[in-house]
């Protein structure tokens, strides 16, 4: 356990606790599904056995194979129809994000819905980032997934001090850190390093959650979508705490690669709706 002491302006002195191994582990539909998505593991059907043994994301599979988004003529009534329907590498997408729900469920408060809506449109745009330039797109979801999964953690483990955090504010990102290192003990990149090293996650996933907020970053690969797909979503409303200093959408866009800039729709009203309506579908499962 980790524990450090600090002062706040607005609290006076506190002492603060960190324990990675007091958080619950990803479900693990999820993290077969992560493993998958990573190049670790070439099991689909064992996914899908995971799945129909669990009656929640099989219901929750179920929901979206039948939903509007996929529009499928006929009932789709198992798993394995769903796999085929939605396609495996959906299917994959599918439960990871539906594992980060279900993850969340225990505290889905106000303040951890908007964890989970930024995460899944920061996903959701690093894919398509990633796709567009002929680089991982698999990994950019997932990534996007988990690229901020210490304030989840900080959500989780100290909801009044992280309210106090969003109460807050903050000018720009790095005063955001630097909020949640006085209010918390740890800044959501320190805790997200913490967790994701205690879960033996791929370094690659771990750099990202540590290093999506450092200025002018350029990480390797597929993960160089990550920071401006992070700025992108709390630029398009998907913030969970709010800057009072933001950038463009012109002015973030600059951030992709280049092949990803030219793809986007020149109004970022058109791509906020599209994200939004993906987001709702996934909650209504």
């Amino acid at each position: 356990m980790t524990i450090a002491t600090g002062t706040s302006k607005a609290t006076g002195p506190v002492k603060f606790r960190w324990d990675p191994d007091q958080i619950p582990p990803f479900p693990a539909v999820a993290m077969k599904a992560l493993n998958l998505m990573s190049g670790t593991d070439k099991s689909l059907l064992e996914l899908c056995d995971l799945i129909r043994c669990d009656p929640a994301f099989s219901t929750a599979v179920l929901r979206l194979a039948n939903s509007p988004l996929v529009a499928f003529p006929k009932n789709v009534t198992s798993v394995m129809q769903a796999s085929m329907v939605l396609g495996f590498r959906n299917l994959r997408r599918v439960a990871f994000a539906l594992g980060l729900k279900t993850y969340l469920r225990a505290s889905f408060t106000p303040l951890m819905k908007q964890c989970w809506r930024h995460s899944i449109a920061c996903a959701i745009i690093a894919e398509r980032a990633a796709k567009w330039s002929f680089l991982d797109n698999d990994f950019a979801y997932a990534a996007g997934i988990l690229h901020d999964i210490g304030r989840v953690a900080l959500v989780t483990t100290m909801p009044d001090s992280y309210l106090r955090v969003a109460e807050r504010g903050a000018d720009q990102t790095q005063d955001l850190l630097q909020n949640e290192r006085d209010l918390c003990g740890i800044d959501h990149c320190q805790a997200g390093h913490s967790l994701m090293t205690s879960w033996h996650l791929p370094e690659a996933l771990i750099e990202v959650a540590t290093r999506h907020h450092e200025p002018d970053v350029r990480l390797p690969g597929a993960a160089v979508v990550l920071p401006p797909s992070c700025a992108l979503a709390d630029a398009l409303g998907f913030a969970v705490v709010n800057c009072r200093t933001t950038r463009s959408y012109t002015e973030i866009l600059a951030g992709f690669p280049e092949q990803a800039r030219k793809c986007f729709p020149a109004d970022g009203k058109e791509l906020e709706s599209n994200i939004g309506n993906e987001i709702r579908v996934i909650e209504s499962a």
